[in-house]
């Protein structure tokens, strides 16, 4: 998972786009609002569901194609975003919110700093 700001963590953590971060590196298809379809490998996705793919098959809404080595969607352009069958739903969002979580308290064995400090 990319460097992310607690807040985006928070947001994704409240949200089905964990389940989205958890598809990075497989090649799913994403719907766009204006009738377009890209599919390629998922290289990431932020908690405002933007979201970048490599190797893409682009289709406009007449069905023409094109190649491009890389795309990146804005969330609020994307429309659906097709899991993959091989994909467990409920293990890749158990699995991404523990890294989440990781990272929240990676200071909870005495060293480091915690991402949230209780108030004494």
């Amino acid at each position: 998972m990319a460097q992310q700001t607690k807040n985006t963590r928070t947001i994704a953590e409240n949200s089905l786009v964990v389940l989205l971060q958890g598809l990075q590196g497989h090649v799913t298809t994403v719907e766009l609002r204006n009738e377009s379809a890209a599919r390629g490998r998922l290289l990431s996705v932020d908690a405002f569901m933007n979201v970048r793919l490599e190797d893409v098959l682009y289709r406009d809404r007449a069905g023409r194609s094109a190649r491009l080595k890389d795309l990146f969607v804005t969330g609020r352009n994307v429309r659906y975003v097709h899991i993959p069958d091989d994909v467990d739903i409920m293990e890749t969002i158990q699995s991404q919110l523990a890294k989440i979580h990781r990272v929240r308290n990676f200071g909870s064995e005495g060293g480091g700093r915690k991402e949230f400090q209780k108030k004494k």
